[in-house]
C-alpha cells in the first residue's frame, strides 16, 4: 500500500529549466523555473570539440536546424555564438550555448542542482573521463547533496568515485529496469548516493528496493497528476518535472491533507 502517512519531503526539481516556458537548458527556463519556489533544477552536461563542459541534452543540434551535427562537432566559441533560443520563440533574446561554469556560477547558491552527464556511445573513454573529471572539478568540494553528478553510464560513475570518493553520485536508470536490477546494482556499487528511475517503473517495490539499501530516489520525468501523485505518495526523495510549478501545487495539497 501507499504510505499515506509519511513525513518525508519530496523536493521538486525543474527539467531542464521550465522547459515549457523557454528554451530548455538556457539561462531563460532556469530563471524561469526559479519564480517559481522550485528546490532544484536538473540539467545535462556534454563536452564541445575543444573540451569545454556545456549544458545541452539531445545528440544532435536538431532543434538549431543542424540535424547531422552534434555538440561536439563545434567549439565553445562557435557554439556561443549560436542561437540556443530561437527555435522556441524568436521573440527571446538570442543565448549561446550556457556552459556548466556559468551555470554553476548562476544558481549552485540559489537551488539544489542535478548534472546529468551525458557520456555518448560515440565517444572515447578519455572523453567520457575528461568530462567526469570537469564536472567534479568545477563544482569543487562536495557540499552534502546540494550538488549532484548523475549518468545512465554506470562506468563513468565508478570512475567518478575513484577520483572523488566523497561526491554524491546518482545512477539513472532505463525504463526497462525494474526493482530486481535496482537491487542488484545497489549491492554491487554501494557508493551509489541512489538511483533516479523512470515514472513507468516507480513501484513500492522498486522504493522499497533502494529505501531497503539507505539511498535516495529521484524520479523521471513526472508530468501528470497520476505521476506526480504517485511519486508523492510513495515518498519519493525527487520528482523531476517539466511543470514544477504543478508538482508544486500538487505537493502543497498533499502536505494540507496530512498536516
Amino acid at each position: 500500500m501507499l504510505d499515506m502517512t509519511r513525513s518525508r519531503t519530496t523536493h521538486v526539481f525543474a527539467h531542464r529549466g521550465a522547459n515549457r516556458e523557454a528554451a530548455e537548458n538556457t539561462r531563460t527556463a532556469f530563471d524561469r523555473a526559479l519564480a517559481y519556489p522550485i528546490d532544484g533544477i536538473e540539467t545535462d552536461i556534454q563536452l564541445t570539440r575543444d573540451g569545454v563542459a556545456v549544458l545541452w541534452h539531445d545528440r544532435f543540434l536538431d532543434k538549431l536546424g543542424m540535424k547531422d551535427k552534434r555538440i561536439d562537432d563545434f567549439d565553445h566559441a562557435e557554439l556561443r555564438a549560436m542561437d540556443f533560443v530561437a527555435h522556441f520563440a524568436q521573440t527571446e533574446k538570442p543565448e549561446g550555448v550556457m556552459s556548466l561554469r556559468e551555470f554553476l556560477d548562476a544558481y549552485r547558491t540559489r537551488c539544489r542542482l542535478l548534472l546529468e552527464i551525458k557520456n555518448r556511445d560515440w565517444e572515447s573513454v578519455e572523453r567520457h573521463e575528461a568530462k567526469v573529471r570537469q564536472t567534479l572539478e568545477l563544482v569543487g568540494a562536495a557540499n552534502g547533496d546540494q550538488v549532484l553528478a548523475s549518468s545512465f553510464n554506470l562506468d563513468s560513475l565508478i570512475f567518478a568515485h575513484r577520483i572523488r570518493p566523497d561526491f554524491p553520485l546518482v545512477y539513472n536508470l532505463e525504463a526497462e529496469h525494474d526493482a530486481a536490477y535496482a537491487r542488484s546494482v545497489l549491492d554491487a556499487q554501494p557508493f551509489l548516493h541512489g538511483l533516479c528511475v523512470h515514472i513507468g517503473t516507480l513501484d513500492e517495490a522498486m522504493v522499497g528496493a533502494v529505501r531497503e539499501r539507505g539511498k535516495c530516489i529521484a524520479v523521471y520525468t513526472c508530468n501528470s497528476d497520476e505521476e506526480i501523485d504517485r511519486a508523492l505518495a510513495l515518498g519519493v526523495d525527487i520528482v523531476i518535472s517539466d511543470v514544477p510549478q504543478k508538482a508544486l501545487a500538487l505537493r502543497e495539497r498533499m502536505e494540507r491533507k496530512f498536516a
